[in-house]
């Protein structure tokens, strides 16, 4: 008989002892993210080796750790719609360098952007045509451009450059198609390179574009808690807290809110769309125009309001100013802005046709200023 109760004892404190560590293991179990951004490998050939989206691949849905985010005002690039995502690595922390200066991510972090449209036709459903990943080493910044297939089930590494054919139905349930350009590399570099020359030795780095504090200073809405980004970055411990949100002056605006200012809607529009290239160490900063949001506050000449065009080229000498107030006709800025042909256009990459709103934003911006004098 004791014999029998202590083997029901023995079986009875292991018992306990199992449900006791189980229930302990469950308080202190903290879900580890697949994410793998080996830097001794990438990029990788595919896009799902990164595992930055759990599920499947084209719904993306982002893995833990893996953050969402928006900026004020987006890049036109032909209509398409975008979502944006950032990696950054356990216990690492991105640094502030200013209001108009990119965020100091660290290395081993990832900026992840896809590129899709909807009511794609003849099926009217949505279609991802292309991620492209920044990735950051101990070198700097590289890209990895990821076209995806026709099953919508993977996206492969390829920088070389392609079109796509592309028929899809606006929001006036108007069919639209283009020949949608996917970069090659040089291309990529044009945009995202910032340059330097010290003590006559010339060097380029790759960059970011969006990811300013003054571009992710609104609120956004991560599942059932609506707050501000930079504030959740704080809080997910992915950003330091050692600075003061931009104020509403050093905050750029969404272009297409007719609430906002005219000027700071137009300067909010060239900042995103224009300012990469034309801006101080930028692609085009030969050129008498700096169009980041800071460069263009309280200065019209940066935004090229009565200056002279540099270089006329084959053009009608009624193109001699860059911007000549009230006169679109008399405006090289808006003529350039307001053409596909590739010898002319602007942007000279990430554009094949005309952006409508935005051109007539431009339009109503220049009849708005006053004569030169």
């Amino acid at each position: 008989m004791i014999k029998k109760y202590a083997i029901l004892l023995f079986f009875a404190t292991s018992l306990s002892l199992y449900f006791s560590c189980t229930d302990q293991d469950d308080d202190d179990y903290s879900p580890i993210t697949p994410v793998a951004v080996d830097l001794t490998l990438v990029p990788y050939e595919k896009l799902s080796d990164y595992h930055f989206f759990s599920g499947a691949l084209s719904n993306q849905t982002p893995s833990k750790d893996v953050i969402p985010y928006e900026p004020n005002s987006s890049l036109f690039t032909d209509y398409s719609h975008k979502k944006r995502f950032v990696w950054i690595p356990k216990g690492a922390k991105a640094t502030y360098n200013g209001d108009n200066a990119v965020l100091e991510l660290p290395v081993g972090s990832a900026i992840i952007k896809t590129f899709y449209y909807d009511h794609v036709q003849p099926s009217n459903s949505t279609k991802i045509i292309e991620t492209r990943i920044m990735i950051r080493k101990e070198t700097g910044w590289i890209f990895a451009d990821y076209v995806w297939n026709d099953s919508q089930t993977e996206a492969y590494l390829d920088l070389n450059g392609s079109i796509k054919n592309i028929s899809w139905k606006d929001e006036n349930n108007t069919i639209r198609t283009i020949d949608y350009r996917i970069p090659n590399e040089a291309q990529c570099i044009v945009c995202h390179k910032t340059k330097q020359t010290v003590n006559g030795v010339y060097s380029q780095k790759n960059i970011p574009i969006g990811i300013k504090p003054q571009n992710l200073n609104r609120m956004y809405t991560y599942g059932s808690q609506t707050i501000n980004q930079l504030t959740k970055w704080m809080d997910l411990g992915i950003l330091e807290n050692t600075f003061n949100l931009p104020t509403p002056a050093n905050t750029t605006v969404n272009y297409n809110d007719a609430s906002q200012p005219l000027e700071k809607r137009v300067r909010s529009y060239f900042d995103i769309n224009c300012a990469h290239c034309h801006t101080q160490n930028g692609h085009c900063d030969y050129r008498p125009m700096l169009l980041s949001f800071s460069e263009t506050n309280n200065n019209l000449t940066n935004m090229g309001v009565c200056v002279n065009t540099q270089d006329m080229q084959d053009f009608s000498s009624d193109l001699s100013k860059i911007v000549t107030p009230r006169r679109i006709d008399r405006s090289m800025l808006f003529y350039r802005m307001n053409t596909v042909d590739e010898t002319y256009r602007m942007p000279i990459h990430g554009r094949t046709v005309i952006h409508t709103e935005g051109i007539a934003l431009v339009e109503a911006w220049i009849n708005s200023l006053q004569d030169c004098r």
